[in-house]
């Protein structure tokens, strides 16, 4: 008799199959209907309940081609997610041209070199397993491959202290951790008619054609939409064709990524600089300014105050935002990541000024990152001057604990340290 575990996975497999067959119809009816659905999206309240029907399909399409993770002793059926997003690159149901993945490009002379400390987060204290309360199944943040994987001894996750903000941060981990893997399940997929070496992405951004369905080049986006934070903020068709990954976007005129568009994409100059264009003008309309191109360094803008009260009163900004990090560790400017996403921890945890970018920063924002030690650096970061009354779920319990230990064995060092020394002065 058929198991119970291959059953469920044969289900998995046949609603991953069917959401994309879904997908593949939907993109040819709106394509054929693009001028009509153009006006439909302007009418208002439309493009919202677009985004939000997209997003719970995302969702259901993810959780359906997900692996089974059964017990330790069952084989998996595709061992397609390994410890470590640099070796769950492979695999998947592309089968096109072998090309490098983005985390595994090398980085461009002109980019300075990562420091990585290996050894700061590593060690026992840092093993991680099934049972405890914080453990997110599509976090691999704290797995260590050289170290083995981590136990699955438990039967049942327990749900002590899963709130609905863990609930939240396990739905976006799934998102998260599928684009760290660079994408192995994604059903990769052309418009209507649209050649196998057309390479719109591209071609965009060398300035060769427009972006659809606005019709506008590149050098105009840099040239004649800075400063115009009316039109960056009520215009959603454009953000896809600025930064374009391997999933698909609310526009149904903009195309996905291909793995050889990335490749060519990274060994075009004027296409990375155009790329640095567009990320400046997005920071500019965020109230931020990049002050090293070189290290990614940036900062609060002139005009902060302004925009940040913009980015609190429309959170869909939160989902472009994502995008753009996305997109910078794809198409070679991996290194840009943590700045930007250190600047949001210190505005929302810190200086307390994007209190409705915080749950974003903390749940997308920094799962983004590629870089798995600069993630735990962040992650310590955030706990670090995290002062919420609800409990921190973006970490394992065991991680928080091990950091709240040497939290007051400081403390205590430092009162012996100042007892000492009142003893010295008295004497």
């Amino acid at each position: 008799m058929e198991s119970l575990s291959n059953m469920y996975r044969r289900a998995r497999r046949k609603a991953s199959y069917f959401f994309d067959l879904v997908s593949f119809v939907l993109r040819l009816f709106f394509q054929t209907l693009s001028p009509l659905w153009s006006w439909i999206l302007r009418i208002p309240g439309v493009e919202f309940l677009c985004i939000r029907a997209r997003l719970l399909c995302v969702r259901v399409q993810n959780f359906a081609s997900l692996t089974w993770r059964g017990r330790r002793n069952e084989p998996s059926e595709n061992n397609r997610y390994s410890s470590d997003e640099e070796e769950g690159i492979s695999g998947g149901l592309y089968n096109g041209p072998t090309v490098r993945s983005p985390s595994e490009v090398p980085e461009k002379p002109d980019e300075p070199t990562e420091v990585k400390v290996e050894k700061e987060f590593s060690g026992n204290e840092y093993r991680v397993d099934e049972t405890d309360d914080f453990y997110c199944d599509y976090d691999s943040t704290w797995e260590d491959e050289n170290e083995g994987p981590p136990r699955r001894s438990r039967t049942f996750q327990t749900r002590r202290n899963r709130t609905y903000k863990f609930i939240r941060f396990e739905n976006a981990a799934k998102d998260m951790q599928n684009y760290r893997h660079d994408y192995p399940n994604l059903h990769r997929t052309r418009h209507f008619g649209q050649e196998n070496d057309e390479k719109p992405n591209l071609s965009f951004y060398l300035g060769d054609t427009s972006s659809l369905p606005d019709g506008v080049y590149i050098h105009q986006f840099h040239n004649e939409w800075k400063g115009k934070y009316a039109k960056l903020e009520h215009t959603h068709s454009y953000i896809q064709w600025l930064f374009p990954l391997q999933e698909p976007g609310v526009n149904y005129e903009a195309t996905t990524l291909t793995k050889q568009e990335i490749q060519d994409f990274l060994d075009s100059t004027t296409a990375r600089k155009n790329l640095l264009k567009s990320y400046e003008l997005m920071l500019d309309f965020y109230g931020i300014k990049l002050e090293n191109e070189e290290t990614g360094k940036v900062a609060r803008a002139d005009h902060w105050i302004d925009r940040f009260q913009n980015l609190n009163n429309h959170t869909h900004n939160n989902l472009r935002i994502t995008r753009i990090l996305k997109c910078l560790g794809t198409l070679g400017y991996r290194h840009y990541q943590v700045p930007l996403v250190r600047f949001f921890l210190e505005e929302t945890l810190v200086n307390g000024e994007l209190p409705r970018v915080k749950d974003s920063a903390l749940s997308y924002f920094l799962f983004a990152v590629l870089d798995k030690q600069e993630r735990r650096k962040l992650l310590k970061f955030a706990y670090d001057h995290y002062n919420d009354s609800e409990p921190f779920v973006w970490c394992p319990k065991k991680i928080q604990d091990a950091w709240s230990k040497a939290w007051q064995e400081q403390d205590q060092f430092s009162l012996e340290g100042n007892d000492w020394d009142n003893m010295s002065m008295h004497n």
